[in-house]
């Protein structure tokens, strides 16, 4: 199996991180306070394996806070974030990442900031790792609630490591929600409609 990079392999890598308890976290019972996240079902069906789903767990994942597309807007000290990992038997995993913060246009600004710092991530990465080239493409906005936007994330290495990645952000009131898909491929292997679908009810169900 090709090696994964660095930038289309952070999602499987969160799986390690999390069976590690490798998080930077919040006390546990903030959990119980978390927004509404996404189910295995709401996940873009798989051809040959069936999605499983965490634990909604308080912090940020270790992966997520070395990140090279998130880590700016997602880092820090976990506070009033959640997570959950998603993954299948075969190489496809996804991750959502939720903040609440504490007024609406702090929300604006992390969303704008998430957004800026995905839109950069491919010019990056390339810099970061010359033997890689990776490419974004912007599949637009979704009407929902306060806004989402979804973009794509191709990386290929110069011995021949192929990754298609698909990140979308999204904004409910105070409430940021991000969400990750990430297998090994191309541009042609990424589910874009049905990732936009779990893109709106990631949203929808935060409140």
């Amino acid at each position: 199996m090709p090696k994964l990079t660095r930038a289309g392999a952070l999602l499987t890598l969160a799986a390690t991180g999390l069976a590690l308890g490798a998080t930077l976290a919040t006390p546990a019972d903030a959990a119980a306070r978390a927004p509404g996240f996404l189910a295995a079902a709401d996940l873009p069906p798989h051809p040959s394996s069936s999605w499983t789903a965490g634990k909604v767990t308080a912090g940020v994942p270790e992966a997520v806070a070395r990140d090279r597309c998130l880590s700016r807007a997602l880092g820090g000290d976990g506070a009033d974030t959640w997570y959950r990992e998603f993954g299948t038997d075969l190489d496809t995993s996804a991750r959502q990442v939720t903040v609440r913060l504490s007024t609406t246009a702090a929300a604006k600004g992390r969303f704008s900031r998430l957004n800026k710092d995905i839109k950069s991530c491919a010019a990056r990465t390339e810099k970061a790792e010359p033997e890689t080239e990776a490419t974004l493409r912007d599949y637009g906005t979704l009407s929902v609630e306060e806004g989402a936007h979804v973009y794509g994330l191709h990386t290929v290495t110069s011995w021949g490591a192929s990754d298609i990645r698909l990140l979308s952000v999204g904004r409910d009131g105070r409430t940021v929600t991000v969400v990750g898909w990430a297998q090994l491929g191309d541009f042609g292997d990424a589910p874009v409609k049905a990732f936009k679908k779990t893109t709106v009810t990631a949203v929808n169900k935060l409140h």
